[in-house]
């Protein structure tokens, strides 16, 4: 595949530290690339040394003739006395952007309910946002690069721009480079994920699941390898010591293949005993809202609903910006009153709230981490451990160096987890979470996914990161229309109401320009469902066949000689052969699949 843009021997330090130690990467047609790794890293500065924002102190950016790079930083960089019209789609006429249905599209999945003639300065920061990364997608560019492109969006929204990137170029042409940490976006759009770290750019094939399951592999790798070395060190002592060479056996290890490594793990949690320490804890009843309804004014936000949360209830709540999630919030915390119906609160019920402002942290912003920690119990009981608060700290990323460090000083990331750390410590049985992602990497959202994993209470929590909310919750409610209803089918059914709400209402600016629609074509006869089902069966065979295949070769390279570089590299062609038939077979299966559907 064709070169597109590129960094040859990247060096680039600031006066307290290095970022990049002579980095090599490169960008070709077809790559769909996400950037990982711990705040403060690099993956922002790699961005902007590739997009030409920064100049590295040495090494080279190289770019293929006429490249066209489009770039979403985190700057806000946008003309306050410009229309949303203008910022979008510039000097355009009407009929020029409306006649193309890839920027309709554009204009409908992020901008469709702001006003068109409203100007920059009116709008929220999440809109403005949003107008900028619509700005840009409504151009052509042969490379896009992505600052967090996912923050302000919702659900939905997330959902959109998955499906527009994973249709705006064809296979084999265009680049993407995007930092989210969106892992279900990740997952949703790219083929490899490259992890910035201790100065260097690791690339992984896949995805974030795959780079889970590969950094798990390496990891093994490692420490099979260091065990070698041990072992060797071991005998040489004994041999030095003894005087002669004492016979052994050659160890030998073997590294299981990915889906292997997590055959025996257990579930993330055992929700039958955690119920169980909840209901001891809470009691049978914890809070009731029954008939509830809230209105402001003349507008009915919430209508008549009744929801009885229960101990150790694990739910994620759904819900387009404005819908009223946080009205939702504010009934059960208390911080709102019910318009009609009545709420029932248990006697035992201990709430708190991890909310998106810092509330609780601005009155303690000049005093010390280590302060704050010795206000609280000297040990708290976590998975069955009795863990001191440094000990939690230290799980929530924190180093030992950050407890004199006074709260105001700490970053976005640092205040979040000390947030959370505050709430967890004052031990509450019930507890919403606010779109606890804000301002989280993906490594720090493990620790907090298997923190929350053994935290024995009532969990509601609102959040835009699918990857998150699927991951902590066990059910999911939705707020369609003022109405409050479960969706047994988790995101994926949200997703389609609100495409089906969307279908039959609504109007954006595209759809005010005219708009006509062919008519649906008649369906597949039989005779060519049950070709397609027969070809369906044999493509599952096929994948499975290679799947084996690559098992095996994972297997051989496991026990291959790891210093030989030449042969693992054939045994990663393979590899690579393989998956590329798979992806193939894939593609034919989607197809398919809609066909039957």
């Amino acid at each position: 595949m064709a070169h597109l843009l590129g960094g040859e021997a990247l060096h680039l330090e600031y006066p307290t530290h290095t970022v990049f130690d002579s980095v090599t990467i490169g960008i070709s047609d077809g790559d769909r690339i996400g950037l990982v790794g711990r705040n403060g890293e690099g993956k922002s500065s790699l961005l902007g040394m590739l997009s030409g924002k920064i100049e590295p102190n040495s090494g080279r950016v190289t770019l293929r003739n006429g490249l066209r790079v489009g770039v979403l930083d985190q700057s806000d960089t946008l003309d306050p006395e410009a229309t949303v019209h203008y910022s979008v789609v510039g000097e355009m006429d009407d009929h020029e952007w409306a006649g193309e249905a890839r920027i309709r599209d554009i204009i409908s999945g992020l901008v469709a309910d702001l006003d068109w003639e409203a100007t920059i300065g009116t709008l929220s920061g999440g809109q403005r946002r949003r107008v900028a990364l619509a700005a840009l997608l409504v151009q052509d560019w042969d490379v896009v690069i992505l600052d967090e492109p996912t923050n302000h969006l919702d659900v939905e929204g997330i959902s959109w721009l998955a499906g527009h990137i994973n249709n705006r170029w064809s296979k084999n042409a265009g680049g993407l480079m995007v930092v989210t940490h969106d892992r279900w976006f990740l997952d949703a759009v790219c083929t490899t994920t490259w992890e910035v770290h201790d100065r260097l750019v690791e690339p992984f094939d896949g995805g974030y699941a795959a780079y889970v399951l590969q950094r798990v592999e390496r990891d093994r790798i490692a420490a099979v390898t260091e065990n070698k070395r041990q072992n060797m060190m071991k005998k040489e002592l004994a041999w030095l010591r003894r005087g002669a060479p004492a016979r052994t056996s050659k160890p030998k290890f073997r590294i299981e293949a990915a889906n292997q490594l997590i055959a025996d793990v257990p579930p993330a949690r055992n929700p039958l005993e955690l119920q169980k320490m909840a209901t001891s804890r809470l009691g049978k009843d914890v809070i009731d809202l029954l008939d509830t309804e809230v209105s402001f004014g003349a507008k009915q936000v919430l209508k008549p609903f009744t929801w009885r949360i229960g101990p150790g209830e694990r739910t994620g709540l759904l819900g387009a910006n404005g819908a009223g999630k946080s009205t939702l919030l504010g009934l059960i915390a208390g911080t709102v009153e019910p318009t009609g119906g009545k709420i029932k609160r248990g006697q035992t019920v201990k709430l708190a709230v991890l909310d998106q402002q810092f509330r609780e942290l601005e009155t303690i912003g000049q005093d010390k981490v280590r302060e704050i920690l010795g206000r609280y119990r000297t040990t708290f009981n976590v998975d069955g451990k009795d863990l001191t608060p440094a000990q939690l700290l230290e799980r929530l990323g924190f180093s030992s160096a950050h407890l004199s460090t006074k709260v105001a000083e700490l970053s976005g990331g640092q205040r979040r987890r000390l947030q959370l750390l505050m709430i967890l410590m004052d031990e509450p049985n019930v507890m919403i979470l606010d779109e606890p992602t804000n301002d989280v990497d993906t490594d720090m959202l493990a620790a907090l996914e298997d923190l929350l994993d053994s935290w024995p209470g009532t969990l509601i929590v609102v959040s835009h990161d699918r990857y998150l909310l699927e991951r902590v919750t066990d059910q999911q409610y939705a707020i369609l229309g003022g109405h409050f209803r479960h969706v047994p089918g988790g995101v994926d059914e949200y997703l389609k109401l609100r495409a089906a709400e969307g279908s039959t209402g609504g109007s954006n600016p595209s759809q005010s320009q005219g708009s006509s629609s062919a008519a649906k074509p008649a369906g597949p006869s039989g005779a060519e469902l049950r070709a397609a089902q027969k070809e369906l069966n044999a493509n599952e065979r096929k994948v499975g066949q290679l799947n084996e295949k690559i098992a095996k070769v994972h297997a051989k390279m496991a026990d291959h000689d790891q210093s030989d570089y030449e042969g693992l590299g054939k045994f990663t062609a393979e590899i690579d052969e393989y998956q590329s038939q798979i992806d193939q077979l894939e593609e034919r299966w989607l197809e398919l699949t809609e066909m039957l559907e």
